[in-house]
């Protein structure tokens, strides 16, 4: 038999911070932790982007309205996503 606490999804403090940067942009440094690995904020981030491709091209499966809004957040995450290519 499964506990309550046995079912519960932990995250990284990184995956979260990640998210974090990503929605609050430029106020998020009043949130920044400066003990964050660095490296894992960098993959987590390549993550993100790659979700961030892949969801919107999923949901333009289907028959969403507003196609170019998605296409345009998948079009600026492949972009974000490149970047670490350098």
């Amino acid at each position: 038999m499964t506990t309550h606490l046995q079912r519960l999804m932990y995250f990284d403090v990184e995956w979260e911070h990640v998210f974090l940067r990503l929605r609050f942009d430029e106020h998020y440094d009043v949130l920044r932790r400066r003990e964050l690995d660095e490296h894992r904020l960098r993959f987590y981030r390549l993550a993100m982007h790659i979700s961030l491709v892949a969801k919107p091209l999923v949901i333009l499966d289907g028959d969403f309205p507003d196609r170019q809004g998605m296409l345009d957040i998948a079009e600026h995450n492949l972009g974000q996503a490149l970047t670490f290519l350098r």
